[in-house]
C-alpha cells in the first residue's frame, strides 16, 4: 500500500520496527501508526502481566505534507489499556519523558532519512 507521502506502509512499518520496541502493529491502519513506551513500572511485585506502567504514546499519520503526530502520557494498566494520567512523580515524570525526547530524536533522524524526506509535524 502506498501511503499519501510516496511511501511504502510495508517499507515504512519495517523501518519503524528497526527504532526499537515501540511500534504496534495491531493498533496501525490505513495512514495512521501508534507507538508506545511503557517507561516506569509502578510495582514490580506483581507478576509480569499484571504490572502496570507509567509512559507515553504516540499517534502518527501520514497527511502526505509530513506525519503528524499528538504525545500523550498516562497509564498502561493490568488490562493492556492507555489511561491519559497526569505523572505527578518527578522523577518519573522526567525519566518517561526522556524516553519520549529520545525516541523522538531517532523517529525524526529516521523520516529525514527516507527518499523522498519527510518531516514531523505536531498536531495543534
Amino acid at each position: 500500500m502506498m501511503l499519501p507521502s510516496g511511501h511504502s506502509k510495508s517499507r515504512l512499518m519495517k523501518n519503524f520496527a528497526a527504532l526499537g520496541p515501540y511500534i504496534r502493529e495491531a493498533q496501525c491502519e490505513n495512514t495512521a501508526f501508534f507507538f508506545d513506551c511503557l517507561a516506569v513500572c509502578v510495582n514490580i511485585k506483581p507478576v509480569p502481566e499484571n504490572r502496570e506502567f507509567w509512559g507515553w504514546w504516540l499517534n502518527l499519520e501520514d497527511t502526505g505534507q509530513a506525519f503528524a503526530y499528538d504525545y500523550h502520557y498516562g497509564l498502561f494498566d493490568k488490562q493492556g489499556n492507555w489511561r491519559e494520567e497526569k505523572i505527578k512523580d518527578k522523577a518519573v515524570m522526567e525519566q518517561v519523558e526522556n524516553a519520549k525526547q529520545a525516541f523522538h530524536v531517532r523517529l525524526e533522524k529516521l523520516l529525514h532519512s527516507l527518499e523522498p524526506a519527510t518531516t514531523l509535524a505536531a498536531r495543534p
